[in-house]
C-alpha cells in the first residue's frame, strides 16, 4: 500500500513504508545510530554501532524486515520521509491497548533541521488513539532527541532504565529515559 501522504520542504514526501523502502531503511537505521548513539560516558563506541549493523544489508535480514512491513505487529505503522526515491526519514509507531508508542523518529544527518522530523510527527499523530497518552523511550545522553521530543510537547516521566535489546558488542548498554504526551 503505497500511499502519499504530504509533500514537505522540496521534493520530500512522507508515506507509509513499503517493502522496496527496506534497504534505505536499514541505511537510515545504521547512518542515524553511528551519528547519534557512540557516547564515551556510556561505554558505546563506533564500533558497537558498525557491529549491530554489519549484517543490516544481507539477504535474510532484507527479507525479515520486508516482511515485517507486509505483515506488521498489531498496531504498528511505519512511515518514511523520501527525497525522490531515497530514503532520508522513518517514524515507527504502534497503537498499544493501553498507550500509543512512538517507537522511533530518525532522520539522516545531512537531512536534519529540516522539519522532516515534524512532518513525521504530524503523520504519526493521525493514527495514534487520541484518548490515550503518548509515549517515546530515548536515550538519556541524546540531547537532540529530547529538545526536539520537548518541543512536540514530551515531558519527562522521571523513569530512567536499560533494555537488553540495546546491549552492544562491548557489553555496554544504552541508557535511556520515558517521555510523554498526556492527554
Amino acid at each position: 500500500m503505497v500511499e502519499k501522504i504530504e509533500n514537505i520542504e522540496n521534493n520530500i514526501l512522507v508515506c507509509i513504508a513499503t517493502p522496496n523502502d527496506v534497504v534505505g531503511i536499514q541505511e537510515v537505521f545504521y547512518r542515524t545510530w553511528l551519528a547519534t548513539y557512540p557516547n564515551e560516558e556510556a561505554g558505546i563506541t563506533v564500533d558497537d554501532i558498525e557491529d549491530r549493523y554489519k549484517d543490516r544489508l544481507n539477504e535474510k535480514n532484507i527479507s525479515k524486515r520486508k516482511e515485517q512491513i507486509i505483515n506488521p505487529l498489531d498496531g504498528q505503522t511505519l512511515f518514511v520521509a523520501k527525497d525522490g526515491e531515497r530514503v532520508v526519514g522513518l517514524c515507527r509507531v504502534v497503537k498499544k491497548v493501553d498507550r500509543n508508542q512512538l517507537l522511533a523518529i530518525y532522520v539522516l544527518p545531512e537531512y536534519q533541521s529540516r522539519g522532516i522530523g515534524s512532518k513525521l510527527w504530524e503523520e504519526c499523530k493521525k493514527i495514534f488513539d487520541s484518548s490515550k497518552d503518548i509515549y517515546v523511550e530515548v536515550a538519556t545522553y541524546n540531547s537532540n532527541a529530547i529538545a526536539f521530543y520537548k518541543k512536540l510537547g514530551f515531558v519527562e516521566t522521571g523513569r530512567r532504565f536499560t533494555d537488553e535489546k540495546t546491549r552492544m558488542k562491548s557489553g555496554s548498554v544504552i541508557p535511556e529515559m520515558e517521555m510523554m504526551i498526556k492527554v
